[in-house]
């Protein structure tokens, strides 16, 4: 299913059975044997998970560690080694009731900020339930916290497992784990384009996600032109390969990936750029958990909440010039395509040189 006929059905649904579910709310004292942490979303936002499972087992290192995601987001958790279990399921509702049918827990934590589904499934198969705040979905947790959107997503999803006492103050997210014939693969295709271990590689996320589509900034063909003697490496998903083509046409020490690498793949030959230029997505935050120096422009959301995490990264806004910036706001629900069409102004007044002068 498309996200927006997910979005709403969830809502459809989702939003009368939270409201029903919230009187039978059941407030336990909570255990951290066995634990859920549930996130079904996108590839950037699995990443800044992180440092809240991190802080949590290292506050409980004998819980027993479960993350719920699905075939969208799974590769995210690729032997991490904070989680003893992973659950994959479609956002299916035949998938979804499997789930709830076969598995108990303690103690589940919801990472999800806006869809019902989640806190569905958590109030389900968990004993004590910990999200946010805000929205009927929250009357069925027993415990939850605000949803902080003037602070790094990274804190705001901290602020979950803060509740029950854990915390992390982190300066670098974990690596991306990835097996040897991952990067066996990954070598493979670098090499099969010309680049050797000598080359100075700069990487690029030009496309997005499905939603949001007006974060792509317009101007990553010129920022190539200004950039020879490097080899420029741009990756992205097989749907994006068309438009990539476009932008680096004619442009001989650049190359194109889209569709080349499955996703652990892509981890490893992202950490072999030594500077990622990105879009606000899921590439740029994988670049800056690799320890890539990167590069985050950004106009309909702002750094403030997505910056790409970690020290000596850059994140570039000017959405001064449109009032309606930020107008995603993912914990509400709101991921708009530009209200100017088109036009996307804030995208377009982060300039070319804008870009250089962190190069």
């Amino acid at each position: 299913m498309g996200i927006k006929l997910i979005k709403a059905i969830d809502r459809v649904i989702g939003t009368p059975l939270c409201l029903a579910l919230a009187p039978f709310k059941r407030n336990k004292a909570f255990s951290t044997d066995k634990v859920l942490f549930i996130q079904l979303w996108g590839i950037g936002e699995t990443v800044l998970t992180f440092p809240a499972i991190h802080a949590f087992k290292n506050k409980y290192p004998d819980s027993n560690i479960t993350v719920l995601c699905t075939e969208r987001n799974k590769e995210v958790y690729y032997q991490n080694s904070d989680i003893n279990h992973l659950e994959i399921i479609s956002l299916s509702p035949i998938s979804i009731l499997k789930f709830m049918i076969k598995h108990r827990f303690d103690l589940v934590i919801d990472f999800e900020e806006y869809l019902n589904i989640s806190s569905i499934i958590a109030f389900f198969t968990g004993k004590f339930k910990i999200g946010y705040k805000g929205r009927i979905r929250s009357k069925t947790y027993n415990k939850a916290a605000t949803y902080n959107d003037q602070q790094h997503v990274v804190e705001t999803h901290l602020d979950l497992v803060r509740l029950l006492s854990a915390d992390d103050k982190p300066e670098q997210l974990i690596k991306l784990k990835y097996s040897a014939e991952d990067k066996i693969a990954a070598e493979a295709v670098i090499k099969s384009i010309g680049i050797s271990d000598k080359d100075t590689i700069i990487g690029f996320g030009a496309g997005t996600a499905e939603s949001a589509r007006s974060r792509i900034w317009p101007y990553f063909r010129e920022l190539a032109q200004k950039l020879p003697g490097k080899k420029l490496v741009f990756f992205g998903t097989e749907e994006e390969k068309g438009s990539i083509n476009l932008i680096i046409k004619g442009i001989d020490n650049a190359f194109n990936l889209a569709g080349k690498l499955t996703l652990r793949q892509a981890f490893a030959a992202i950490e072999r750029c030594n500077l990622f230029i990105s879009n606000d997505t899921g590439t740029m935050h994988i670049a800056a958990t690799q320890g890539v120096k990167t590069i985050g422009l950004f106009g309909p959301n702002i750094p403030t909440r997505w910056a790409p995490f970690g020290k000596g990264n850059v994140s570039i806004y000017k959405g001064e010039i449109c009032k309606y910036s930020p107008c995603i706001n993912v914990h509400k629900g709101k991921i708009p395509e530009c209200r100017y069409g088109k036009d996307n102004k804030c995208m377009k007044n982060i300039t070319v040189d804008d870009v250089l002068a962190y190069i």
